[in-house]
């Protein structure tokens, strides 16, 4: 099968750690190569945010990622693009035109990319299936005004549930607030995250921890914005006088003292005289993380939200147990009292309590670290995610089929209306 994939600001070869640069960067690279690993053909269509990059790079063997020019060829934060989406979309709707190049199956990655997919693919006859990665109407609940997303994002997701052939949530939690939105639950379908079981091994090297160190090690990895909730982590260890929080994520060390969230986390953890126990070690390349994590006693994660959340899936695989938030995607993925826990978002004293608890039970932390890395390879493993995907493909394939037919229904219009109407007039000419 001839795949495509869109993922407008998430460009499976960018440097993770950044502000937009996190799991669905991860998510989309790995979904492809699976999906190629079993005999598919996938392109990722991504925007050209550098000048000097090539129009077509080889991922890896049956993948190539497609620099798409749609806005100024520099990066810009992703709550910005959607202005260019016209663009996007008119630059996919022209390549798929021609018959060697049309894919059988689009499957666009994040909500701005489902807008220029829908366009092209509806043009192109193409089924097309939408993974949101996280919802505008959550995003909103949680962030209130500090929610950068364009005002039409949650109107515009609402069209796109209702309309693409198949939305494929990426857990059980997703799927009520995409019926909330008004997608059909017939053209719904649950396909998690994966994680790279022979990459991710409790089995390995192991970072060095430095002389001195506190008995216990906690680690969080992930970006460095406050919705991740590492504030909460560092509060708690004023409560955990023998253990040390290692936060990995953000920009590179040396450039830690200039970002926003690295500054104030480390004032918190001034104010509260744990600052000898946070240690920002900013960036770790995806091929270092399985080390940090196997130098740490206890995972913690606790994002107020979290659409998914791969990071907690790549402690259970280092054979980890996890302390995370009950929200989102952790909630199918860490089974409680099994191999982690869950405690409230922003619950300092739960936090606290529920690493303390693991931190006095050796035994404990190692079934529970063993059943984690069990259950990854188990349910997680992309392998698996991949062939449940191939399977989602079928279903939009065969449904858009039946909508095809003389006697189906009529679907609604194009979106070329709701594209043209997202951005401000002066914004549209400037595209």
């Amino acid at each position: 099968m001839r795949i495509a994939m869109v993922s407008e600001h998430a460009s499976p070869l960018a440097v993770l750690g950044g502000v937009d640069a996190g799991g669905q960067n991860v998510h989309v690279a790995a979904l492809a190569q699976a999906l190629a690993d079993r005999g598919h053909e996938v392109e990722v269509y991504t925007r050209r945010d550098a000048p000097d990059l090539p129009r077509r790079v080889r991922m890896g063997p049956g993948v190539h990622v497609v620099h798409v020019d749609a806005g100024p060829a520099r990066s810009v934060p992703k709550d910005e693009l959607l202005p260019w989406m016209p663009a996007f979309a008119a630059w996919l709707q022209r390549d798929w035109a021609r018959a060697d190049r049309r894919p059988e199956v689009v499957h666009a990655h994040f909500w701005m990319s489902g807008l220029a997919a829908l366009e092209a693919g509806r043009a192109a006859g193409v089924p097309v299936v939408q993974t949101f990665h996280a919802l505008g109407s959550v995003k909103r609940r949680h962030q209130g005004d500090h929610d950068t997303s364009p005002p039409q994002r949650v109107r515009l997701e609402a069209m796109l549930a209702r309309d693409v052939d198949l939305v494929v949530a990426t857990c059980r939690d997703e799927v009520a607030e995409l019926e909330a939105l008004g997608a059909p639950r017939r053209r719904l379908a649950v396909v998690p995250c994966g994680v790279d079981v022979e990459h991710f091994t409790p089995d390995g090297e192991v970072e060095p921890r430095a002389p001195g160190s506190p008995r216990h090690r906690l680690v969080s990895v992930g970006r460095l914005v406050e919705r991740k909730g590492v504030e909460t982590a560092v509060r708690a260890l004023s409560w955990l006088p023998d253990a040390e929080l290692v936060v990995a994520g953000g920009p590179p060390p040396r450039e830690l003292h200039l970002d926003p969230e690295a500054v104030r986390l480390r004032a918190v953890a001034r104010s509260l005289g744990v600052a000898d126990r946070l240690l920002l070690v900013g960036r770790v390349e995806q091929p270092d993380v399985p080390r940090l994590l196997r130098s740490a006693d206890v995972s913690v994660n606790v994002p107020w939200y979290e659409p998914f959340g791969i990071a907690p899936l790549e402690a259970m695989a280092c054979g980890l147990p996890v302390v995370g938030t009950a929200v989102g995607g952790l909630l199918d993925t860490v089974a409680e009292g099994s191999t982690g826990v869950l405690v409230e978002p922003r619950d300092t004293a739960g936090l606290a309590a529920a690493v303390r608890d693991l931190l006095d039970d050796p035994e404990r932390r190692r079934r529970w670290g063993r059943a984690g890395r069990r259950r990854a390879v188990a349910h997680y493993g992309w392998d698996r995610v991949a062939a449940s995907t191939e399977d989602a493909y079928g279903r939009a394939l065969r449904g858009s089929a039946r909508r095809a037919a003389p006697s189906a229904a009529p679907r609604t219009a194009p979106t070329q209306l709701a594209l043209a109407t997202a951005a401000p007039h002066d914004e549209q000419e400037a595209v």
